[in-house]
């Protein structure tokens, strides 16, 4: 299998007038309205601090995996506000961030591509507070149940997966404190979801076969989870040598993800091995295996699929969605788009990585999902 590297630094820069009419206003992806593409958040570089207010001026970056190119937005202010915290987490292209030391949290769209230049949206957070024996300093992943978390009429909750045994929920603009749950051991590095058809949070358990849901009413005392059990069917037919490689060499994470277009919901798994490099440790994709929740007669199955038709599946530390290749003309169909082991392009048809990217050594490296022009 060929691979093709590409540096990103190497990619010629998109001006970013070319979005600047479009910045005023925007939503997240609607079938009925035109769309952007989706973009893969690739971190800032400053250009300036101002001591008089605290703001910082800096160039936004990201990559198009339509053109294959960076797409620098200019002068973006950051406020005060943002200007000592990190990002933690992304979902719906929107960032959660927090300040190193402190329990304080807000989010904000200022890494959205369509956010104003400067004046980007801010939703101060309830602060974060641990259970015993657990910790609030490493995230896992983000995930919400609105696009719109500063629309007051709907009721938006944002939900933030530790790593450990932590999750919390909130509902912005409206809740004084996170509503801490504590998961089971085994669920430590699960990633979060959020079902808008059963309009519930789901942490799959190693190996999918497992998966705990809970929903959006926060205000009931007793908060235990929904168990799931899974029962896969027509696993690909593979050589026994190739199935002990998965299971005792690589590593293995398991993401849910459901298609605002089609209302399909895939458990998607991805092994990776890796290889010393370079004093190192370097991964490389082995396989995806992408299974598709269908309901029969004997029950609801998840079942082994190569062909999700014109969808993609965009996978990062941001929460996974899909997107119609069609509606982003010069995407891949059928595909997965993947950043964290690894950064490229796999076919399910083919089974292999049909593209490859050097890993940019920025972090947060969120996929964006398309907002409506």
């Amino acid at each position: 299998m060929s691979r093709f590297f590409f540096g990103l630094a190497k990619l010629s820069p998109v001006s970013s007038d070319v979005l600047a009419h479009k910045r005023r206003s925007f939503r997240l992806f609607s079938s009925s309205l035109a769309t952007t593409t989706p973009y893969l958040s690739l971190g800032d570089t400053l250009k300036k601090h101002s001591p008089d207010d605290g703001t910082e001026t800096r160039d936004v970056v990201f990559f198009d995996p339509v053109k294959e190119e960076r797409l620098i937005i200019t002068d973006k202010t950051f406020p005060q506000e943002l200007v000592h915290s990190r990002q933690i987490g992304s979902s719906h292209g929107w960032g959660i961030f927090s300040r190193d030391g402190e329990r304080s949290v807000c989010m904000s769209n200022v890494y959205h591509p369509l956010s104003p230049k400067s004046n980007p949206e801010i939703i101060p957070l309830p602060s974060l507070t641990a259970l015993p024996d657990n910790q609030t300093g490493v995230v896992w992943n983000v995930a919400m149940s609105s696009s719109s978390p500063s629309d007051d009429d709907e009721d938006c909750v944002v939900a933030i997966k530790f790593l450990g045994n932590q999750l919390s929920l909130c509902r912005p603009n409206r809740d004084l404190r996170w509503t801490n749950v504590e998961t089971l051991g085994m669920l430590e590095t699960s990633n979060l979801m959020y079902s808008k058809r059963d309009q519930r949070f789901y942490l799959p358990a190693p190996g999918g076969n497992e998966l705990y849901s809970w929903d959006l009413n926060l205000d009931k005392k007793n908060f235990s989870p929904e168990l799931h059990q899974v029962v896969f069917r027509d696993l690909p037919e593979l050589a026994e040598s190739e199935w002990g490689l998965l299971d005792m060499v690589c590593s293995r994470t398991e993401h849910l993800v459901e298609s605002a277009s089609t209302g399909e919901c895939f458990l998607v798994k991805c092994y990776a091995q890796g290889y010393p490099w370079s004093e190192k440790f370097k991964y490389m994709i082995r396989r995806f295996m992408v299974f598709r929740e269908e309901e029969t007669t004997q029950g609801r199955y998840m079942c082994y699929t190569e062909d999700i038709g014109d969808l993609c599946i965009f996978l990062s530390k941001s929460e996974a969605f899909c997107v119609q290749a069609t509606s982003c003309p010069g995407l891949q169909p059928n595909s997965i788009y993947f950043i964290g082991k690894g950064f490229g392009i796999y076919s399910l048809a083919d089974n292999k990585t049909i593209r490859s990217f050097k890993v940019p050594s920025s972090s947060g490296l969120y996929w964006l999902p398309p907002s409506c022009i």
